[in-house]
């Protein structure tokens, strides 16, 4: 898992840069050169569950500090039992 580029993704999107979850998917596979057979940090949340994505965070930021409190759209997402991707 790779919360922090999760991280970033959902700020991306809580704040209107990005109109979908696989916009910011594409970027990072094709503009940053991940592996496109793992997809984006925004599908791999998905696939992950919500749920543990964000007690990873949450463990980062007990650990890290405030740089690592979640963003409101995953948190929101998780407790509707949502995805970023519709």
């Amino acid at each position: 898992m790779r919360p922090g580029l999760c991280q970033r993704g959902a700020f991306i999107l809580q704040d209107g840069v990005a109109q979908r979850a696989f916009d910011i998917d594409l970027v990072y596979v094709d503009g940053y050169g991940l592996l496109a057979s793992r997809g984006g940090p925004i599908f791999e949340a998905d696939s992950l569950g919500l749920p543990q994505v964000l007690a990873r965070i949450t463990a980062l930021q007990g650990q890290q500090g405030e740089h690592w409190r979640p963003s409101a759209l995953p948190q929101r997402l998780a407790d509707e039992g949502g995805r970023f991707s519709a």
